[in-house]
């Protein structure tokens, strides 16, 4: 089984760059899955029907998201898609959406999708760690776990991959929006794992947002809305290969700039 999951993507730019780049990826890894992290997508904060809608056209399976899906108001809605996720320890259990799904296609080549979000230097929410052992359960044998671990600290995530070791295909951490470069298997388990998967947005902005404004933000503890950086885009993220046993024998980030 062949998975692309495709770093955090960023407002207008990030866009582009999925239409741009997405059939190169597809044509050099021929993905069974497509997994995006879309909490950015709509004006960098958020995720819109609109711009769920688009992702599927591109040929996105399912979508991932982060702290920022609850920054629109039309969220709830958006989160009862079937094919969006939401961290299911970030809101309350009664919440719509669901932090955790087993996607198929034609009946066969299923697989699990979980969401959570981490504590260290993020919004409140309940352990990640206790979360997924309760979720866990859930996840039917012999199909593989992907985990979209969203957090800050590199701790965090890093402790949180070795929590998971045996039980995830494949734990990966977004939010930071830079890519790392400890991708690695780990062993004794046997799971694919990376702290960061990178950013799908603006080369020349600063973690896709216009570099003017951040710069300005840090010179007087202030600055206007955010917006999107423009101009030369890319897109990352990683590949895996799981093996017929759903253990994974390739992790490789990728960085296509243009």
């Amino acid at each position: 089984m062949n998975i692309l999951c495709i770093g955090d993507i960023y407002g207008k730019t990030g866009r582009d760059a999925i239409e741009k780049h997405l059939p190169i990826l597809k044509e050099k890894y021929k993905p069974d899955w497509i997994i995006a992290n879309g909490e950015n997508i709509t004006a960098g904060n958020g995720l819109s029907q609109k711009h769920l809608n688009f992702l599927k056209k591109c040929g996105v399976d399912i979508v991932t998201t982060g702290n920022h899906i609850l920054a629109r108001t039309d969220w709830v809605e958006v989160v009862k898609d079937k094919d969006v996720l939401r961290p299911n320890n970030l809101v309350p259990e009664s919440s719509p959406g669901k932090g955790i799904a087993v996607f198929s296609k034609n009946g066969t080549d299923n697989i699990a999708v979980m969401n959570l979000t981490g504590r260290i230097f993020m919004e409140p929410c309940r352990c990640p760690f206790a979360e997924f052992d309760k979720l866990y359960p859930l996840v039917p044998e012999q199909t593989p776990l992907v985990v979209d671990f969203h957090a800050e600290a590199t701790s965090e995530k890093q402790a949180f991959f070795w929590h998971v070791n045996s039980r995830a295909a494949l734990a990966y951490g977004t939010h930071t929006h830079v890519q790392t470069s400890d991708d690695l298997i780990l062993p004794e388990g046997n799971t694919a794992c990376i702290t960061d998967i990178g950013m799908t947005g603006a080369v020349e902005g600063i973690i896709g947002v216009d570099k003017s404004t951040v710069i300005s933000r840090f010179r007087t503890g202030f600055s206007e809305k955010f917006i999107c950086a423009k101009g030369q885009t890319k897109i990352e993220g990683v590949f895996v290969r799981l093996n017929n046993l759903n253990k994974p024998e390739v992790i490789e980030k990728f960085r296509f700039i243009g």
